[in-house]
């Protein structure tokens, strides 16, 4: 056997390096293309099955507000007990679902639901005695937070009729997505400045920016139908405040997971997460224009 070493394969010149792990600007940009046309697929379905119950009427509304509260009910327990709170899920979720269907009749209803749920959190408190006190507030909250503010999105179905309400309806719902929509694509193209980098990294004040425009977008085209007594300076209002709010409530779920170390609420929608994930700037953001409406004596 030869002692001589064996030849080695004639080297090809080497590409110029690029920043370790560094994505190349084609891989990048296909990346995002990719991830925004999955969400965007994900976020019509959705919007498509919503938009058609608030127009269908008051009833297919409350259902699917329901089913989407009980949804973001059980996320949101399902997330806090990891966080080892063990909170009464099944009167969470219940109460959960109900808010929107009692916003079906009197709003005195609503109310009603509200005072049993604090009695009956509280019977349950007294009787388990292993029970503690931050179980009780998850217990309150978790409904809250979801049922009985989404539950806005009913009554603001109820308060107009026809298709004025419809319109009016889906209107404040769309100002918000498309809010959350240009907020991501502009802070996914030109966000330099973050927002809240500990609660959420990727929001940049540039994409909140872009946010509140698409907002205010939606609501000059409620102004131009002239259904509603509307008024310019205040659908301009209107759209910054709920665009607003919409971002606060993203913020208030965005902290809720980073407290118990999850990237998002479920896998149920893909490219936004669970229901929670596609519906925390609507908790905040509806009931807004709801109270909006009603000062500005449009409602």
């Amino acid at each position: 056997m030869s002692d001589r070493p064996k030849a080695s394969a004639p080297k090809t010149p080497a590409r110029k390096a690029t920043a370790a792990g560094a994505p190349t600007a084609k891989s990048g940009t296909g990346s995002w293309l990719a991830g925004f046309i999955t969400r965007a697929a994900a976020g019509i379905v959705y919007a498509v099955v919503f938009i058609l119950c608030l127009v269908l009427g008051i009833v297919p509304t409350a259902i699917f507000v329901s089913v989407m509260s009980g949804l973001c009910c059980y996320e949101f327990f399902r997330m806090t007990r990891l966080d080892g709170k063990m909170a009464n899920e099944r009167m969470g979720i219940a109460a959960a679902v109900l808010f929107p269907l009692s916003a079906l009749g009197d709003s005195m209803l609503l109310n009603a639901l509200l005072f049993a749920l604090m009695l009956a959190v509280g019977i349950w408190y007294v009787w388990s005695p292993r029970t503690r006190i931050s179980d009780v507030a998850v217990t309150l909250m978790g409904p809250i937070y979801t049922g009985f503010m989404l539950s806005a999105i009913v009554l603001l179905r109820d308060a107009v009729p026809g298709f004025a309400g419809a319109l009016l309806s889906v209107g404040v719902c769309a100002s918000l997505w498309v809010s959350d929509s240009f907020a991501y694509i502009v802070g996914s193209r030109i966000g330099k400045h973050k927002m809240v980098p500990k609660i959420s990294p990727k929001k940049s004040w540039e994409g909140f920016v872009g946010g509140i425009l698409g907002s205010v977008l939606i609501w000059l085209i409620l102004w131009a139908t002239h259904f509603y007594k509307l008024s310019l300076p205040y659908a301009l209002l209107c759209g910054v405040v709920v665009s607003v709010l919409g971002v606060i409530g993203d913020l208030i779920e965005s902290r809720i997971k980073r407290g118990v170390g999850v990237k998002d609420s479920g896998n149920l929608i893909p490219g936004h997460g669970g229901m929670l994930d596609r519906s925390d700037s609507l908790i905040f953001g509806c009931i807004t224009a709801q109270l909006l409406l009603m000062i500005g004596g449009v409602l």
